[in-house]
């Protein structure tokens, strides 16, 4: 494998990782939202309260970052991403330098 495939594989483990990550979480998320309805209504732990709703609103709140980040914000700014924004970086930084070299060359 050349780097090039090296990178693009790395990129992919690296996304598979966040997705498993997400889907583990709403799991997680799914299965503690029932725990806790359970134990607020059935075993009236924090009665007469209906504290679950707002653990589970807050939670829910986290899982919907977590998705934002996965597939909206990642799926964007993603490698060819970074390389462009690279590319744009160096480019200005070379017009720099030529301006500052013109400008001593002016001077001179």
């Amino acid at each position: 494998m050349d780097s090039e495939q090296i990178e693009m594989y790395e990129y992919a483990r690296k996304r598979i990782k966040q997705k498993k990550g997400l889907y583990t979480h709403f799991v997680v998320f799914f299965l503690a939202s029932i725990f806790l309805f359970i134990a607020n209504k059935l075993m009236n732990i924090g009665e007469p309260n209906n504290w679950y709703i707002w653990a589970i609103t807050i939670w829910l709140f986290i899982f919907i970052l977590h998705f934002i980040k996965v597939f909206i914000t990642d799926s964007f700014m993603n490698k060819k991403w970074e390389l462009e924004q690279i590319n744009r970086l160096m480019a200005m930084q070379e017009k720099k330098i030529e301006q500052l070299k013109n400008e001593i060359e002016n001077k001179k």
